[in-house]
């Protein structure tokens, strides 16, 4: 379908806005009035620009409150509306947007209204414009769009169609199946929208709180299906008032719509029958099984030696020195971290390596996603491992039987099977993002891998709130989290500075595997005392256990569907390890803990940083 994007998306000039939207690849945009009105170009100006992006100009908006009014003040609003037909044909445009009013409306009575709408578009076909139509789920007499379609069929005029806006049909809570019982040809313009489950008032709600598909809470893929099954063919369009991204780079904010919408009708093809017609009018991507194993990770630092260390005490061999490259392969039973020492910078997760069928296959989903490839020059023995870069430059690549090989470049050969009943193995990696990236990251990584989200949480730090974002594969190998941080733990840029991520490591017996690591020579994360009193009383627990379990540094949670027992290290540069033991069905991630950590990691700093002074 064709793509489009209303320019109150962005920010910055009109034209800066354009220039963003044809840069990204949409094929046309909405022109939101108010970018207009304070632009200093000409309408025809603007209509040239666009044709030198190679936009089209698809919908003019908003012209509000035109109906359910006297007589005497709708002839005043045609007035208004010839006005902006007159603009119209300046600018090249042909649809303009009426929302249904919801400021001066004062006649409940749908045969006025009807009647209303059917004299405006008369007045729009004298012009060769086009009306749409929308309900606003604010609207003062008209808020579902089942009631607006209702008033355009009594309307009963080629020039007037409707719009269909999926926040103001699902923060409604309105069910959208309905939606293929209006005639495709009848449905002039599609906005899509997505939202977070906020339980606020609507009005604030949408005018602040919009975000891309698949970045918040409404089921925008069934929508989408049943706006396809609708016939309806016309453009796929953002509408999304958002203040992140009125702060942020136009360009990187269009890139990340028209991920969502290519996500989007990728999504909907799968809900709908194979021999369904309307399927093939949604652009489809590039097809991979979802992703369930991750290969590797690799470790950025500027402290290999004391990673390296780290690492050493929880049960990692060293197996190797890249062939040509300063970079050190670590190895766990079936857990590998390449670490990559730098001059500066921290200590971080700079990539991941997943596995799949086909490496091809996976880099085209991800390119069909607006992802940049990476290129890093290999020599003529050493393996191309094909990957991209995330929205918020996280490096994901794609491991498969071709680049398999890759520890040879290490020296290392096949794993040799752990002697141990205590295993190790990877768990889940944490991510702190940017609150810029955040929402175009996760979208990004559950897209390309077919990861599922689970239900979005909210952490309290000593200093701010945390969002954060779990992602699981169907089958459970693949654990990703991403963290929203508070502005305190970025630097100018927004980018996290101070906040550290994870990887997580599971076994089976922590007790064990902890005193050994201490005995070793690892620190953990001290908790306080307070958890520990709270713990027992909370679940009953016997004092020695506790007792025990305080010692080692352990915290607990437990659910209907079992254990969950974990530790942290301390914080390396912008890095920790966390080792877990899940007994029973438990899938979850300890919550409440997590502010814990958070509070005893802020506290750790503090002192860190009071001692080094």
């Amino acid at each position: 379908m064709k793509t489009s994007i209303a320019t109150v998306c962005l920010s910055g000039t009109l034209e800066e806005k354009m220039r963003a939207c044809a840069r990204a690849g949409f094929d046309g945009i909405e022109i939101f009035e108010p970018d207009l009105i304070v632009s200093p170009s000409s309408p025809a100006e603007i209509e040239a620009l666009a044709q030198r992006l190679g936009l089209t100009l698809d919908l003019y908006q908003p012209f509000r409150d035109l109906e359910g009014v006297t007589e005497e003040l709708f002839t005043d609003n045609l007035a208004r509306l010839e006005a902006k037909f007159q603009l119209m044909q300046e600018l090249g445009m042909d649809l303009i947007l009426v929302p249904s009013n919801a400021g001066t409306a004062t006649v409940d009575d749908d045969q006025v209204v009807a009647d209303q709408l059917r004299r405006a578009a008369e007045l729009a076909a004298q012009y060769n414009m086009r009306i749409a139509y929308e309900a606003l789920a604010w609207g003062r007499f008209v808020n579902t769009y089942w009631h607006s379609w209702q008033l355009v069929e009594e309307a009963n005029h080629p020039n007037l169609g409707i719009c269909l806006d999926s926040f103001h049909i699902l923060s409604r809570r309105d069910d959208p199946s309905r939606i293929p019982d209006i005639p495709g040809e009848k449905i002039f313009f599609v906005q899509l929208a997505d939202a977070p489950d906020l339980g606020m008032d609507l009005l604030p709600w949408s005018r602040h709180h919009r975000v891309f598909p698949g970045e918040g809470s409404f089921d925008t893929v069934g929508f989408m299906a049943h706006l396809t099954d609708a016939g309806y063919v016309g453009p796929l369009s953002l509408e999304i008032f958002n203040d992140v991204f009125r702060e942020t780079d136009p360009g990187i904010t269009a890139a990340d719509g028209l991920r969502s919408l290519r996500w989007i009708q990728q999504s909907a093809r799968g809900q709908l029958a194979k021999q369904n017609p309307q399927r093939e009018t949604l652009t489809a991507m590039p097809k991979i099984e979802p992703v369930e194993s991750i290969d590797h990770l690799e470790v950025s630092t500027d402290a290999p030696d004391e990673l390296g260390a780290l690492l050493g005490t929880l049960g990692f061999r060293f197996a190797g020195q890249h062939r040509r490259k300063a970079a050190q392969l670590f190895v766990a039973d079936d857990v590998k971290i390449v670490v990559s020492p730098t001059a500066s910078g921290g200590t971080y997760i700079a990539s991941v390596a997943v596995q799949v069928a086909d490496s091809r296959d996976a880099l085209a989903r991800a390119e069909a996603l607006g992802a940049p490839q990476i290129s890093r020059p290999v020599t003529a023995d050493e393996v191309r491992i094909l990957g991209v870069y995330g929205p918020g430059g996280m490096q994901i690549f794609f491991v498969d039987e071709r680049s398999a090989g890759w520890p040879a470049e290490f020296g290392a050969t096949t794993t040799p099977a752990s002697t141990s009943d205590n295993t190790v193995a990877l768990d889940h990696i944490n991510v702190p993002e940017a609150r810029d990236h955040f929402g175009a990251s996760v979208l990004f990584t559950l897209a390309t891998l077919r990861l599922e989200p689970l239900e979005a949480q909210n952490v309290a730090s000593p200093r701010g709130l945390v969002h954060s974002q779990a992602l699981e594969s169907p089958g459970g190998g693949i654990r990703w989290i991403f963290n929203r941080v508070p502005k305190i733990y970025t630097n100018r840029a927004g980018e996290p500075v101070r906040y550290p991520g994870h990887i997580a490591l599971e076994v089976n017996d922590l007790e064990a595997r902890a005193q050994s690591a201490i005995d070793m020579g690892l620190t953990v994360l001290p908790v306080p005392s307070n958890y520990y009193a709270d713990l027992q009383a909370r679940f009953g627990l016997d004092e020695a256990t506790v007792t025990r379990w305080q010692s080692l540094g352990m915290l607990y949670d437990r659910n209907d569907d079992g254990e969950f027992l974990h530790l942290y290290t301390e914080t390396l540069g912008g890095l920790f390890i966390e080792l877990v033991q899940r007994n029973g069905a438990y899938r979850d991630y300890g919550p409440g803990n997590a502010a814990v950590r958070l509070a005893a990691q802020d506290l750790h700093e503090q002192q860190h940083r009071l001692f080094s002074n």
